[in-house]
């Protein structure tokens, strides 16, 4: 059985077994970045939760669609492998807000995007999936066995045609071993606080990492985005809108212990292949963000087993590089996206990113 209620804007929020399902096609990628950054920094996973939980919430009721709220991956990925620390992450997640909400507001996004070329921010996107991927190998080489046994169920559920699901079923399997290993958490209230796991740091490295991510969601976030909402849903949502609404999320949740989140073109398609038609949707995956926040305590997060968080990202990796390739065609293109990211491995992705947009620039030129 399906209710639904009018929203301000007059906008139907269903809440159906469609739109739970659809709820879940947007958690396949979030929750083991969640669980990783939870694992690999000192981030506070309950207050990033409430952030999630919060913004899921507040667009799918303010849009009336299914918008996708997810992390920044160019930046959460270089805070699980190491690159920026938990407070260079703020930092660049507060500098990303600022830069969104003003390129949003003076209707500038469609310029930035031309400036940076798609194939340069396919080539960061192939960077952060190497880089996520060299991660994996590090989690999962204490732990073969486990690790090996993961991948088979991956593979087992792709083969039954549940490959989006089957990050979701490893991710529960992981869940239970770290209870069963911790014990039940006792459901607790996050502590309100302004920078709860730490001030932010504004270095060189939180600058690069907020160029080579705002390349990323120029393009995937609010262009691609903004595409898809008039083709899924027939709606006309502009660019610079969803670039004002990312920044506003960012500013507002990171002083309160969130990350920086984004919407993005692949959260958005997910919810709609498995159902979601309306902002019900994200009611509904809100709540349970906001419920998972109440018992993401320490110990379990601790206890959950690094081979299998491996295995999420080895998954969360190849999903990213192939949308990195998938829409490029011409073999100069993909030659810069491939020697964009082989850079971001070895080096440093801000100088991949650079080095990319001038690469980009000289071979536009001569075209």
């Amino acid at each position: 059985m399906a209710y639904s209620l009018r929203s301000r804007a007059d906008i139907d929020l269903e809440f159906s077994a469609s739109e739970f399902t659809g709820a879940l096609g947007d958690s396949v990628t979030v929750l083991p970045l969640l669980v990783a950054l939870g694992a690999t920094t000192s981030v506070s996973l309950p207050h990033v939760l409430v952030g999630f939980g919060v913004f899921q919430i507040v667009w799918g009721v303010y849009y009336g669609l299914p918008l996708s709220v997810e992390p920044m991956k160019a930046l959460v990925g270089l805070a699980i492998v190491g690159a920026l620390t938990y407070a260079e992450l703020a930092a660049a997640g507060l500098l990303a807000g600022v830069v969104l909400l003003a390129v949003g507001q003076r209707g500038l996004v469609g310029r930035l995007q031309r400036v940076v070329g798609e194939p340069v921010i396919r080539g960061v996107q192939f960077a952060v999936a190497l880089l996520l991927l060299e991660a994996a190998v590090d989690l999962s080489i204490g732990n073969l066995p486990v690790a090996a046994g993961g991948l088979a169920i991956v593979g087992l559920l792709a083969l039954g045609g549940y490959r989006r699901a089957s990050v979701l079923v490893v991710l529960g399997l992981g869940g239970v071993v770290a209870v069963a290993t911790a014990g039940v958490p006792t459901p607790t209230v996050p502590t309100p606080a302004v920078f709860p796991a730490g001030s932010p740091s504004f270095s060189a490295a939180a600058l690069e990492g907020t160029v080579a991510q705002l390349g990323m969601t120029v393009g995937n976030a609010a262009i691609a985005t903004a595409l898809l909402c008039g083709d899924l849903y027939d709606r006309d949502i502009s660019p610079d809108a969803l670039s004002s609404s990312m920044g506003v999320t960012c500013l507002a949740a990171i002083p309160l212990g969130g990350v920086p989140m984004c919407h993005g073109s692949g959260g958005l398609a997910g919810k709609h292949a498995f159902g979601a038609r309306t902002g019900g949707a994200n009611v509904l995956l809100g709540l349970g963000y906001l419920a998972l926040a109440l018992v993401a305590a320490g110990a379990v997060l601790a206890a959950f087993p690094m081979a299998v968080l491996g295995v999420l990202l080895v998954v969360v990796a190849l999903e990213l590089a192939r949308a990195a390739f998938e829409p490029v065609t011409d073999g100069r293109s993909l030659a810069l996206v491939a020697g964009i990211g082989a850079v971001g491995l070895v080096g440093n992705v801000g100088v991949a990113f650079v080095l990319g947009a001038v690469a980009f620039w000289l071979l536009s030129r001569q075209s």
